[in-house]
């Protein structure tokens, strides 16, 4: 029985027992009263009928005619008069009748008078001996009269009283509920703080819930604080502050081979002349350089989240914009901006070099590397400022136009050309935890099917990322129960439709539907979508936790500096991005880099899951930095089956 409820029980009890007693001791009091009246009245009445009778110097006849004149009154139960000896003279018994109160209340209640008596004389003879009692019916008629009025008043008392008891109740119950819910919060991995009540018991309760959820939050800003100094020490370049050469080439190459790549633009900047630069204007004027075109550089990244600005070597400088189409215009906006930034070291003479390529997803790392390289070294050739772009391999298999993609998406939805690809997350005993399903798209029915890279960039353009989502939450759905026995399904939502009102109402119907496969389907959001739209994305989990759905932020990692904002929305898990685990056998920074990411994700009950894991020497390491699993084309099952 809950906590209220016993409340409730101990309040009508104690009320039932206050109002039984007190109007039990208030019918008690007032049957008292009551015959101590009859019995006042009952002698006050017998010594006027003898006063009176004695008077007329009585003789048997007058005193019959007074008994009977008395009596008939109907205010006397009897009246009976005994001769000296005790014999019986007169006689005068009413017969039972209404008893001006219910029957069972009389049997319970008796009302006892004590009769009064009188002695009748004739001079100093004495006559006889009246003996009277009052008819009780009146005082029953005023006692139940009375119990009644009683009971009404007591049942406005308890109603009132109850009242005010529902008051105090839910006063207590408002603030109570908060720390409950604080605390559940708490062990669904948030941590909120509550307002204090005025109940003093409960406000120390509050007060001792906010001081340790304060001190977690602490605990949790501190680690994250260490391991952000230890991230950037590892992967970037301590003179300019942009990422260095090695995380560079590793987020690069989860451009190129990442399921949801979307390809993008590959800039390649050289300072012209660094070398001479320095012998002319010394280690310092060149270090201030160097971070002014750092500056610039980075300032072409600040835009869009997913792009990346990275020192490369002394001279060189790269930048990474993800599904960039107007590549070219963009390189001479930036070379403009260094001339003007770099105006006073060079005394009129070359300033910067820039090559270019555009690519897509699939496309060999080495061969985009070279090719740009290429480029800037043409540009490097011509002495002078300027842009070269290199010729790489174009993707002409796609529709170009926006309006052809449109009726794509629509044609595949209507005639079900979407289905999902399986692979595997493994724990770290390789064992399945679920299975990731990308969505695959058909431009008809004998094309190839297109990986989520190729169409989903289009479809956020043009607002039809919410069907598609949709489409795969119904297709995912479906298989878990088609197959009850696998562990779990994850599907990626982008952050566009996770934002929309309408996608969640629609996603919580269809999750409804599917109640029961609900609770095996993982859902994950792209950390950039998460931090551009945390309170949609803390709808998204709340929805989603009250299907028993397990959630995730993939690709984490990148902007960990705002980890801070994730610690209320009770996270089931993350995966941390594949550019922190290629080569991690070899980069003891972002060893420990990850091993203080699994800690601290750990002490929030969260799972941690590296994306992207290419060999078996990286799995092995994650196990020895504290990741609970991992996916990529390096981890097999259990059962054989081989990561993608």
């Amino acid at each position: 029985m809950s906590m209220y409820r016993q409340l409730w029980l101990a309040i009508i009890l104690s009320m039932l027992l206050a109002l039984a007693g007190s109007l039990f001791a208030s019918l008690l009091s007032a049957r008292a009263y009551l015959e101590q009246q009859l019995s006042i009245k009952n002698a006050d009445n017998a010594s006027a009928l003898a006063l009176s009778l004695s008077q007329q110097n009585p003789d048997p006849v007058t005193v019959e005619l007074a008994v009977a004149a008395l009596f008939d009154s109907g205010h006397y139960e009897s009246i009976r008069i005994h001769d000296p000896q005790r014999k019986l003279m007169i006689e005068r018994v009413a017969a039972a009748g209404d008893a001006g109160a219910p029957e069972w209340f009389v049997q319970r209640l008796p009302i006892e008078s004590t009769p009064g008596e009188a002695q009748i004389t004739s001079g100093w003879t004495q006559f006889g001996t009246v003996t009277l009692v009052s008819h009780s019916r009146f005082a029953y008629e005023a006692l139940w009269t009375s119990t009644r009025e009683m009971i009404a008043a007591l049942a406005l008392a308890s109603f009132i009283g109850g009242y005010l008891g529902s008051l105090i109740l839910r006063r207590l119950r408002r603030p109570l509920q908060a720390v409950i819910d604080q605390a559940t919060a708490i062990t669904n991995r948030r941590f909120i703080t509550i307002p204090e009540p005025a109940v003093p018991e409960l406000r120390q309760l509050a007060s001792a819930m906010n001081a340790t959820v304060a001190r977690l939050k602490t605990m949790f800003e501190e680690e994250a604080a260490r391991l952000e100094t230890v991230r950037r020490e590892a992967n970037f370049d301590p003179l300019t502050g942009l990422i260095n050469r090695e995380f560079f080439i590793s987020q690069l190459r989860s451009s190129l081979e990442g399921e949801d790549s979307t390809g993008g633009t590959l800039f390649l900047i050289r300072v012209a002349d660094l070398v001479g630069l320095n012998k002319r204007l010394g280690r310092e004027a060149t270090d201030e350089l160097l971070r002014r075109v750092a500056e610039k550089v980075g300032a072409g990244a600040t835009a869009n989240p997913e792009a990346l600005a990275a020192r490369m070597n002394g001279a060189d400088f790269a930048l990474l914009l993800p599904d960039q189409k107007a590549g070219r215009e963009v390189a001479e906006a930036l070379l403009q901006t260094l001339i003007v930034a770099m105006e006073a070291f060079v005394d009129g003479s070359a300033s910067a070099y820039i090559g270019m390529g555009v690519f897509r997803r699939g496309t060999e790392l080495r061969l985009l590397l070279s090719q740009v390289d290429a480029a800037l070294i043409a540009a490097e050739a011509d002495g002078v400022n300027g842009v070269r772009e290199a010729a790489i391999e174009a993707d002409d298999d796609v529709p170009r136009s926006a309006d052809e993609w449109s009726l794509i998406i629509t044609r595949a939805l209507q005639r079900d050309w979407l289905r999902l690809v399986s692979f595997p997350v493994v724990d770290m005993q390789g064992r399945l935890l679920h299975d990731e399903c990308p969505l695959r798209l058909k431009l008809d029915a004998d094309a190839e099917w297109l990986p989520a890279g190729r169409f989903l960039p289009v479809a956020e353009r043009l607002g039809r990322t919410p069907e598609l989502d949709l489409a795969a939450l119904a297709l995912g759905l479906a298989t878990l129960e088609q197959q009850p026995t696998l562990s779990g399904l994850a599907i990626n939502l982008s952050a566009s439709s996770m934002a929309t009102a309408d996608f969640r109402q629609r996603l919580g119907v269809l999750l409804h539907k599917h109640d029961k496969a609900a609770g095996r389907l993982w859902i994950e959001v792209a950390e950039t979508g998460v931090l551009k739209h945390v309170d949609a994305f803390r709808s998204l989990c709340a929805l989603l936790r009250s299907h028993r759905c397990q959630v995730g932020v993939e690709h984490f990692g990148r902007q960990f500096s705002q980890i801070g904002q994730l610690h209320d929305l009770g996270l089931n898990y993350i995966k941390v991005d594949a550019s922190f685990t290629r080569r991690l056998d070899s980069n003891p920074g972002n060893q420990a880099f990850l091993k203080g990411v699994s800690s601290i994700a750990h002490n929030i009950g969260l799972l941690v899951i590296a994306e992207g894991v290419a060999s078996e020497a990286e799995f092995a390491v994650l196990g020895a930095v504290g990741f609970d699993g991992a996916t990529g084309p390096g981890v097999r099952v259990a059962d054989g089956r081989q990561g993608s």
